[in-house]
């Protein structure tokens, strides 16, 4: 029976056997440690198995600063949301992802973005199935390709940044039709 519970400190060294993928960035133990400190109520874990963690959740809020040329009000955002290649089609990122709506909802949050890669199909119909929409294409986010070789000229690969309205966006000002189209670069995200 999985458990979903927050992530602790000694949990950080399990976490690599759920990034078996070519789509799920790593980091290094300071970037984890600082998400845990900040936010431990959105970085979560599914645990099974006798307390094998199986999938995580890392996320979020944050708001950019005023001056940004596309500034974002308070929102929520997924860093990371994975799922062990054996454990995947059971829900767990949907439990995962609708514990950290919650959170961000009960924060008065405008809404929850994440990005992905543009070729992750499997990815974008997941959340679309969960009522993400895209709201923009960042061109050249990524520097690499899934396969891990570098793109010609320096190029790598872009990705959507999706979002889902919350509570709070009762007239839905940020999200949009369309968004595959309405194109910006990495300097203009925060």
């Amino acid at each position: 029976m999985p458990i979903v519970r927050r992530v602790r400190p000694t949990d950080l060294l399990s976490l690599n056997l759920c990034n078996l993928d070519s789509y799920t960035e790593n980091y290094d133990l300071n970037f984890y440690l600082t998400y845990l400190m900040k936010w431990p109520s959105l970085f979560q874990c599914v645990e099974e198995d006798g307390g094998k963690i199986v999938a995580y959740i890392m996320g979020k809020l944050e708001t950019s600063p005023p001056h940004h040329p596309y500034p974002l009000p308070w929102h929520g955002h997924i860093t990371i949301l994975t799922v062990s290649p054996h454990y995947r089609r059971l829900g767990y990122a949907k439990l995962l992802t609708s514990s950290l709506e919650r959170t961000c909802n009960q924060s008065s949050a405008w809404f929850v973005d994440l990005y992905v890669r543009a070729s992750n199909k499997l990815a974008i119909d997941m959340y679309r199935k969960m009522g993400y929409s895209v709201f923009r294409r960042v061109v050249m986010y990524y520097s690499d390709n899934p396969n891990g070789t570098s793109g010609d000229e320096g190029g790598g690969e872009d990705a959507f940044d999706m979002r889902k309205p919350l509570d709070r966006d009762k007239e839905r000002k940020h999200v949009r039709e369309n968004g595959e189209e309405f194109t910006v670069s990495p300097e203009d995200v925060y």
